[in-house]
């Protein structure tokens, strides 16, 4: 099935994480607290998906933001939960395993 929708819309283009770290990025894995604890992405913040609207606060709409999770269901939530509240930068990197931080 994910290889049809692929076919259908194109691989998308690829996130350049650097290049958005570089520009003030900061990356929000929207798991679990304890799955945050059992391993995450270098420099990411943790607020899960449950908890993001109440800690919009905690983000700068001018900056980007960068979202992660296991698979990028929930990431893509999230992303369109930030953008409904005013963010414009926003990027789903997928599953937190797929970001390489230097």
């Amino acid at each position: 099935m994910i290889k049809f929708f692929k076919n259908l819309f194109g691989p998308g283009t690829k996130l350049d994480i650097d290049e958005l770290l570089r520009n003030g990025a900061i990356i929000v894995d929207v798991r679990t607290e304890r799955e945050f604890k059992a391993g995450h992405a270098k420099g990411s913040i943790n607020i899960p998906l449950d908890k993001l609207t109440k800690n919009l606060s905690r983000l700068k709409k001018d900056k980007p933001v960068i979202t992660c999770c296991a698979s990028g269901m929930r990431s893509g939530t999230a992303k369109n939960i930030l953008k409904n509240n005013g963010f414009t930068q926003v990027y789903n990197a997928g599953s937190w395993t797929g970001i390489n931080t230097k």
